[in-house]
């Protein structure tokens, strides 16, 4: 299977099941930027694995910490995992919700589109963190750890993208759900920085505003 197909060298794609449109049409920019999500995800999760590497292999040379690097709990090993996995299942839902933007609702194409239940379960995995986060005093700035820094990033393309299909849904059908999981993905991607930080220790850096 060939990569490139010279399809689209005109400067126009095909959308699944349904007519070719310009590259620079809003549902294209609107799964584009799922996409670029998706991609932003892939960069937090190897975050993830360097610093759950890094403190594992810390840990297995000393019981004890070495230099400026903690060695993480159990607990905390098994926060990061648990984050993870989570964020696995997200970059899977994005793939299927880049799809679903990507077919008219009106095709012949057959695609998953977004469920209640995965909105549901980002609405589960929110209020899990939550319990166990220490109670939200301030604004924070985005940042503490690297891990959470590219999951604010993340956020702020989630953001993005919701913004873009709301725009979409004025000029056209799209999936009912669609906005609602990039509205409620972007709350889970916040509180999983705030996890993130608590799994490595981090603190969340506050907004203090400058004195008047």
């Amino acid at each position: 299977m060939k990569i490139y197909t010279r399809t689209g060298d005109d400067g126009t794609t095909g959308l699944f099941g349904g007519p070719r449109v310009p590259k620079t049409h809003l549902r294209i920019t609107s799964y584009g930027t799922v996409d670029e999500l998706n991609s932003v995800l892939g960069v937090a999760r190897a975050d993830l694995h360097a610093s759950a590497g890094s403190a594992a292999d810390l840990q297995a040379r000393s019981g004890s910490p070495s230099g400026p690097t903690q060695a993480l709990s159990a607990g905390q090993m098994q926060a990061l995992a648990a984050l993870d996995a989570e964020l696995e299942q997200i970059q899977k839902e994005l793939f299927l919700l880049g799809a679903d933007l990507a077919t008219p609702l009106d095709s012949k194409a057959k695609v998953a589109r977004v469920s209640d239940s995965q909105v549901q379960a980002l609405e589960a995995a929110i209020d899990r963190l939550t319990d166990v986060l220490p109670p939200l005093e301030r604004f924070i700035l985005p940042g503490g750890s690297r891990l959470a820094a590219g999951l604010h990033v993340a956020r702020t393309v989630c953001r993005r993208a919701e913004r873009l299909v709301v725009e979409l849904a004025t000029e056209t059908e799209v999936s009912a759900l669609a906005v609602t999981y990039l509205n409620r993905l972007s709350d889970y991607l916040f509180t999983a920085a705030r996890a993130a930080n608590a799994a490595l220790g981090v603190r969340d850096v506050e907004w203090l505003p400058d004195a008047p």
